[in-house]
Formats: structure tokens, C-alpha cells, sequence
């Protein structure tokens, strides 16, 4: 049983290291839209399509996107949409943070 946990627990930290990166983090966000290109997703985000490429790479093997082919362009969309929950708590998270550092500050 301890080594299916383990591994449990190696999978989940692979699906959150990737999207433990700023800019796969925002391409997770940007999907929430809807389906988009390389070319698209290069283009807001004010990257080369090929470093954009790799990162939509991490983030497929981990599970979180899928692909189609359209012509020539692949079209990216969220495979799995309940990471934007998580990512959700996650801000969550630092407004109460930010909160108790402000109440903090006004102590002082």
C-alpha cells in the first residue's frame, strides 16, 4: 500500500510542478477560455512559439491539456477544467494571506 501511495503522491507533484511555472500557469488560465493555437497563445503571452510549445508540452504529459490538429495549427484546450477550482483556492489562499499580513502591518 505504501508504494501506491507513494506513487500517488509522485503523480500529483508532477501535475502541480506543472503548472508551477508562471507561464504554463497563465496558458492554464488562458484556456479556460476556450481552445487556442501556439500561434495564439505565443502571441498574448509575448513569447517564441517554441518556448510556448515546450510548456504546452509539460503541461499535456502531465495530463492537464489535449490537442487537435487543424490544418496546419494544433489547438490546445484544458483536458482537465477542475485545475481552474484549484487555482481558484489558490488565490483564495493569498488573499487570506495578504489579509493577515495587512492586519499584521497594523499592528506595528
Amino acid at each position: 500500500m505504501a508504494k501506491a501511495d507513494d506513487k500517488l503522491q509522485e503523480m500529483k507533484a508532477e501535475i502541480l510542478a506543472a503548472v508551477g511555472h508562471p507561464i504554463r500557469l497563465r496558458v492554464v488560465e488562458m484556456l479556460a477560455d476556450g481552445e487556442m493555437c501556439v500561434c495564439d497563445i505565443a502571441e498574448r503571452l509575448g513569447a517564441e512559439r517554441s518556448n510556448v510549445s515546450r510548456h504546452l508540452g509539460v503541461l499535456a504529459r502531465a495530463g492537464l491539456l489535449s490537442a487537435r490538429k487543424e490544418g496546419l495549427r494544433v489547438l490546445y484546450r484544458l483536458r482537465t477544467p477542475c485545475i481552474l477550482e484549484f487555482l481558484s483556492c489558490v488565490t483564495q489562499v493569498l488573499r487570506e494571506r495578504l489579509t493577515d499580513e495587512r492586519e499584521l502591518l497594523r499592528r506595528l
